[in-house]
């Protein structure tokens, strides 16, 4: 068994949708990134890539190629799938936080499980997604800025 952690934040913007685990959050204001730049996604992606001992999100779907301009972050998601089960992997469990103050994510957070875990390969009772807050500290607690954290726990098949 090997374990895996990942990180990715991303800054707020307006004229952007939010997207966050695969679903689009009602907010005035979006994510800022070459992709959907949704963050719980690429926390998962690095995590699972960490794991497998592969370099980072960012060798893999680079920021620079036009391919993944706007791309649905899920697409992303998919890849690394194929990456692991090419390896050999499997997913056991997915711990992960997503940070923000603002939206309320708790109302949201089954429909992340049941876009993500599908993609995963897992049971949704293996898929943790819990949703903090930075109490009002640095520029996630000021609103500026969303992150999220992964720790996945993969085996061999």
């Amino acid at each position: 068994m090997r374990i895996g952690t990942g990180y990715d934040l991303h800054k707020l913007v307006e004229g952007r949708a939010l997207i966050l685990g695969g679903v689009k959050i009602p907010y005035e204001k979006g994510l800022l990134g070459h992709s959907d730049a949704d963050v719980l996604v690429h926390a998962i992606i690095d995590a699972l890539l960490g794991a497998m001992g592969e370099k980072d999100i960012g060798t893999h779907f680079p920021d620079n190629d036009a391919s993944f301009k706007n791309i649905n972050s899920t697409l992303l998601l998919q890849k690394t799938m194929q990456i692991m089960e090419n390896n050999g992997y499997k997913i056991v469990n997915i711990d992960s936080n997503i940070i923000c103050q603002k939206p309320k994510l708790m109302p949201y957070i089954d429909n992340m499980k049941d876009v993500l875990a599908p993609f995963l390969k897992i049971d949704k009772a293996n898929l943790s997604i819990k949703a903090k807050t930075n109490e009002g500290v640095d520029s996630v607690g000021l609103g500026e800025a969303i992150c999220a954290q992964c720790v996945c726990l993969i085996e061999k098949v």
